[in-house]
């Protein structure tokens, strides 16, 4: 971070409090004169100046927080970022040390099995390809049928039996 980067909030607020000062002085200038024609030029000088400069102010003091805020979400998301390449690298190692071919092997012995055959948990089955059994190990391959018959519910992501 530059040097400069607080100048931004810094001179709006120093710009508000001149506004404000010019705003006071144009009303108290105002304030001690009784007709409209001698107060007039005390509005011009003191409130549109005092209100432009507020205005000004405002808008530097806005600039520099979206610039602040925008500074931490990109080292937030810089964060985000290495955090997920850290992690895509450790599970990427692990599965390639496991294979690509784990949903094959659970399905091995299953070559005499007449009619769809799902994957079969402890309370629900899943077609072979849903993702929400893809690592695990204690589903057991069977026939649709037999799935259905014995009390466990279809999958409501996969929807095993319906229509693909």
């Amino acid at each position: 971070m530059n040097r400069f980067a607080k100048l931004g909030g810094l001179l709006g607020i120093a710009y508000c409090i001149a506004g404000f000062v010019l705003v006071f002085l144009g009303w108290n200038g105002a304030a001690s004169n009784d007709s409209a024609s001698a107060q007039f030029p005390y509005l011009i000088s003191g409130g549109i100046a005092g209100l432009g400069l507020v205005v000004v102010g405002a808008a530097l003091i806005v600039a520099h927080s979206l610039r602040t805020d925008r500074v931490e979400l990109r080292g937030s998301i810089d964060d985000l970022r290495s955090a997920i390449e850290h992690m895509s690298a450790s599970a990427g190692t692990a599965v390639a040390s496991t294979g690509s071919s784990a949903g094959a092997n659970r399905l091995a012995g299953t070559d005499n099995v007449e009619g769809d055959v799902v994957l079969a948990g402890a309370e629900s089955y899943h077609r072979t390809t849903c993702s929400l059994v893809a690592d695990q190990s204690d589903v057991v391959a069977m026939p649709l049928e037999e799935a259905a018959a014995s009390g466990r519910a279809a999958c409501r992501v996969c929807n095993p039996g319906g229509d693909a």
